[in-house]
């Protein structure tokens, strides 16, 4: 295990890009410009054009969101009931690109690049040859992926599953891009089959969401529609930065911020999407006019939102205890419980403990607490910024306390927003995809397919690792993602993925993700959703979830790469005849025709009635949400107060916290370029972004080269070469782009009722190199 450990790390460092300078210098000057406008369009049309063509490049734009068109394969932000022309977004059109990629990667080029040396190139090189556009295997002493009939592949894959001690022997994962329809004929499969393993990327990111809405609201999804934020007085944006990740957000908080909405931005960094943003679909914007999004910016130090959120509620308590009519007190009686345990931890709190803890001021959270006791509704919004610490649960249910408190629940302009961060990654867990399903959920679906699904809960994102660490997961099938690179502890991910007899990667690019393979290796070239799925009963479409529970069609339009590319659906479903036969379920003619595969989930699903007729609907439907309706599936039948504890943010002597952010010319694991245009770095990721005052402090200047060590039960983990560069960050708080430091994020770090990992709070040292 050692050894592989050792070999996994030397091709993560062998991998780097290897540049001795910035292309800008280390001392680059903050980005002025608002953000979008013109650069964004100029940008993202360079991308396109690189990689899908102009033709195919700008077909696929043009359809990119329409009612007739496909859905982006991007972020989960939804689509506005008026639509225009160009319906995306800087990181949507690179997204499309990078899909529509024209450029081939089949057997020849296999053929020239041997195994070893794909894993010392990085993931942007890899992902940047193109499109996939034959199945390959990679046989067991085999130097060389080479090419594989499909029939062989599916025999192959079938064989083995059978051939394994327990269902349970395998591990099925789910990256957010998959359909519904996919994902729901790949958990049906799963479950067919005898397992409940079905780890995917939401135990990665919200899965710490899920839990803490699940366990006050009795639903683990946000309550709000797009258009609450036409009637919000006030928007909270806390952990997430939505001009990187979530840029069309930034379109409506604009039109919100027009109206006199207050915008407040909690974020260790100030992000500039969130200071001011020129709409690329208006004149003045395409001139470089930006418009202020946020009204006021809190910068929370990393892991004090629970500080930050509890001083915000003292002071409520206190002008509610003066004057009054600051706490909803008839929605509080009527609609929740708790209030009083969580009322009394609050108002106990010393202001010492909660600026240090939040690195805020008291005035500065007095000002916060102002602003939302003169909202008359309010949204609240957030992403991984909460989710991924340690009290990442914890962060979700003290957003919910403080939105209980003054009634922003279940009316207009109010609720709650988790922003889901890939397309479709709720969907595939409301059809199913989960590790650890409800006993209501199994019992609706084996009525519904006649399937006898396993009870006991199977292994999520970091369990896998375990599992095949000692030997129990012995095949591993992907569908899409890059599950060795988005997981913590990558380094040691990668060696116990090659542990396995049998890997299997479904996807449209190749990453560093299929280069951790097990004995052998499969890797199956699918459709991207842009693209034309022509099956026996001609051509077909599929559905989507977004981050506000509205399912919808998404068609593609343009020719697949390749004519030896099939659609995720129609390969899940050949495994699954391969593996199973037709008996309970014939796979193979559910999948000619995805109609029948939305009738079955129509009778196997909460909420999917007449499912074909409304999906086809102009905007589709939205699924019905018990906490919006002020329904509360809970112990107490009410929404739930939770009192939390001040979590613990110590991290020892001469020690920073570290958190894992994206660059803006990146989407997940995929970048699309070497650069992070709003921060100021061209040219390189290796960067780790200080407080002046903490580079000072260790005798370090801008431009030094550091290795990063994490420090976790002591254990020590470290990436060497990465650039320091002085940033308006709060004192004792570190940042550095993901997946580059995910091998500092041990497995056993992970949230506390969710496992999601820590991505978002690593302990770690610097050491000059």
């Amino acid at each position: 295990m050692a050894d592989e450990e050792r070999e996994g790390k030397r091709a993560l460092q062998i991998a780097k890009p290897g540049s001795t300078e910035l292309a800008v210098g280390p001392h680059a000057p903050p980005y002025r410009p608002p953000a979008a406008g013109l650069p964004a369009v100029v940008s993202s049309l360079r991308y396109v054009g690189k990689t899908a063509g102009v033709v195919r490049g700008t077909r696929a734009l043009f359809r990119l969101n329409q009612v007739a068109g496909f859905d982006c394969p991007s972020c989960a932000w939804p689509d506005p009931q008026h639509r225009s022309v160009a319906e995306f977004c800087e990181n949507g059109a690179r997204a499309v690109g990078h899909e529509a990629d024209s450029r081939k990667v089949g057997a020849a080029f296999f053929a020239t690049h041997a195994v070893d040396e794909l894993r010392t190139k990085t993931g942007h090189w890899l992902e940047d040859q193109g499109r996939l556009t034959t199945p390959m295997v990679l046989r067991e002493g085999a130097t060389h992926y080479a090419p594989v009939a499909w029939d062989e592949a599916f025999s192959l894959i079938g064989a083995t599953l059978r051939g394994l001690g327990s269902p349970n022997e395998a591990a099925f994962y789910t990256s957010g891009r998959a359909s519904n329809e996919a994902a729901f004929t790949y958990q049906l499969f799963a479950r067919a089959y005898g397992t409940n393993n079905l780890p995917d990327c939401s135990n990665m990111c919200h899965e710490s969401t899920s839990k803490g809405l699940g366990t006050v609201l009795g639903i683990g999804k946000g309550t709000v529609t797009l258009e609450d934020f036409d009637h919000a007085d006030c928007i909270f944006i806390i952990g997430q930065n939505p001009g990187t990740n979530h840029p069309r957000m930034l379109t409506t908080l604009g039109q919100a911020a027009q109206r006199g909405a207050k915008i407040v931005a909690i974020n260790p960094l100030r992000e500039r999407g969130l200071e001011k943003f020129a709409n690329p679909q208006r004149v003045a914007g395409m001139l470089g006019v930006g418009q202020q999004i946020a009204t006021h910016h809190a910068q929370v130090r990393i892991g004090g939102d629970v500080a930050l959120l509890q001083g915000i509620a003292k002071v409520l308590f206190e002008l509610d205890d003066a004057n009054g009519g600051v706490v909803d007190h008839g929605f509080v009686a009527k609609h929740t419980y708790g209030l009083e345990a969580y009322r009394a931890g609050v108002v106990g709190r010393s202001w010492s403990r909660l600026e240090a803890d939040s690195g805020v001021s008291e005035r500065a959270i007095r000002e916060l607490a102002e602003v939302y006791a003169q909202s008359n509704a309010t949204i609240a919004c957030w992403a991984m910024g909460l989710t991924q610490h340690r009290h990442g649960v914890a962060n979700v249910c003290e957003v919910v306390n403080l939105m209980l408190l003054r009634g922003n629940l279940g009316r207009a302009g109010a609720g709650l927003c988790p922003v889901r961060g890939h397309s479709n990654v709720q969907g595939d867990r409301t059809v199913g995809i989960h590790d650890a399903p409800t006993e209501a959920f199994l019992a609706r679906l084996d009525a519904g397919t006649g399937i006898v699904s396993p009870r006991a809960h199977g292994y999520d994102a970091v369990g896998t690792v375990d599992a095949m660490e000692r030997g129990l997961v012995r095949v591993f099938v992907g569908l899409g993602g890059n599950f060795t690179e988005a997981m913590s502890d990558s380094v040691r991910t990668t060696a116990a993925v090659r542990r396995c007899d049998l890997t299997v990667q479904i996807a449209t690019k190749l990453n560093r993700g299929h280069l951790a393979t097990g004995r052998t290796a499969l890797l199956l070239p699918c459709l991207g959703r842009s693209e034309v799925d022509v099956r026996a009963a001609g051509p077909q479409f599929v559905t989507v979830e977004d981050s506000m529970s509205m399912v919808h069609r998404s068609e593609g339009r343009l020719p697949p790469p390749g004519p030896d590319v099939q659609s995720e659906t129609a390969i899940i479903a050949s495994i699954a005849h391969a593996t199973l036969g037709s008996s309970p379920i014939d796979f193979r003619w559910l999948a000619d025709d995805y109609d029948r595969i939305r009738d079955l989930a129509e009778k196997s699903l909460h909420g999917f009635t007449r499912y074909n007729e409304r999906v086809r609907l102009p905007g589709g439907f939205q699924l019905p949400n018990s906490a919006r309706e002020l329904s509360f599936h809970t112990e107490s039948e009410r929404a739930e107060f939770t009192a939390q504890e001040l979590p613990d943010l110590a991290v020892g002597d001469d020690r920073l916290t570290l958190m894992t952010i994206r660059s803006h010319d990146q989407f997940n694991t995929t970048v699309y370029a070497l650069d992070d245009r709003y921060r100021g770095i061209h040219g390189e990721r290796e960067v780790v972004f200080l407080n002046e005052g903490d580079v000072r402090a260790r005798g370090l200047s801008d431009g030094d080269r550091v290795r990063i060590v994490s420090h976790f039960r002591g254990q020590k983990r470290s990436v060497e070469g990465f650039r320091v560069h002085t940033y308006d960050i709060p004192p004792g708080c570190a940042a550095a782009y993901y997946p580059e430091t995910n091998p500092l994020v041990p497995l056993e770090s992970f949230a506390d009722g969710s496992r999601t990992p820590t991505s978002k709070s690593i302990a770690i040292t610097l050491e000059r190199m």
